[in-house]
């Protein structure tokens, strides 16, 4: 487990577009040595800010959009095109607006493709694709993501995986359906703690006053089955990215005074 680092910004558009910059370097770095990169994206405000600003940075043309692997971190279980599934806000935000190879871009399955409503069919070919993608040196049944990304919500959740709820104690299979979500809509489909720690490093963003007691609450040791911020870490580096209302709880002590 990497001990988290926590970088506060102002506000929340100076936020994304710093983690835009943070994320593009990233990448760019990952292609020079690997030849490719791996992203795993988040919906939500923050991480369809981050998108936004991706889109608008000048600097968005230094990676090579042909050689990046997008995954998701969750998806609400909708139809193919609904307004309200991650995928579709992200190529509204950035995905239509870049080069991408479409091989690569590995959305969840939505509620009308080939397995029908059955998310948990659906939630295992998820599964199968992200452990088809797997390389021997991945050590395990889904890819060493370069950089997992996460919003945190105001009841400590990330991804799908929400308090006391099955798939946040789920310790074997990478990818879960979820039924019953209090947030709608109720049926979902997730990466499991599993799979996120697969990753070499967990990026995960809040903003705003009502993400505080969250980010207070995750980071100050609570336990990742009450709080399942807290048990998203990476493999090689674990980062918070807030701006000042969602860091308001915490102690200063946790992050640099001259994080700007």
């Amino acid at each position: 487990m990497t001990a988290p680092q926590v970088v506060v910004h102002r506000d929340k558009e100076l936020m994304a577009q710093a983690a835009a910059a943070r994320l593009l370097t990233k990448i760019v770095d990952a292609q020079a040595a690997r030849g490719s990169a791996s992203v795993v994206l988040t919906g939500g405000r923050n991480g369809n800010g981050l998108l936004t600003a991706l889109a608008s940075s000048p600097a968005r043309d230094a990676v090579d959009w042909t050689r990046l692997d997008l995954w998701w971190g969750d998806e609400r279980f909708l139809p193919e095109g609904h307004p309200d599934r991650n995928v579709t806000q992200a190529r509204d935000a950035l995905l239509d607006a870049v080069p991408l190879d479409p091989a690569r871009v590995h959305a969840m399955p939505p509620a009308d493709g080939r397995h029908g409503g059955d998310v948990d069919a659906a939630a295992e070919a998820y599964a199968a694709e992200l452990g088809r993608a797997a390389r021997p040196e991945n050590h395990g049944a889904v890819p060493s993501f370069d950089v997992l990304l996460l919003g945190v919500g105001p009841d400590t959740h990330v991804a799908s995986l929400f308090p006391e709820l099955p798939a946040v104690r789920e310790t074997e299979r990478t990818v879960v359906g979820v039924r019953g979500a209090p947030k709608p809509p109720p049926t979902r489909i997730t990466l499991t703690l599993p799979a996120i720690r697969a990753a070499r490093e967990v990026w995960l963003l809040a903003a705003g006053e009502d993400k505080a007691k969250a980010v207070t609450i995750a980071l100050s040791g609570a336990g990742e089955l009450q709080a399942p911020a807290a048990g998203a870490y990476g493999r090689s580096r674990t980062l918070w990215l807030l701006d000042r209302a969602a860091a308001a709880g915490l102690p200063r002590e946790l992050y640099p005074p001259a994080s700007p």
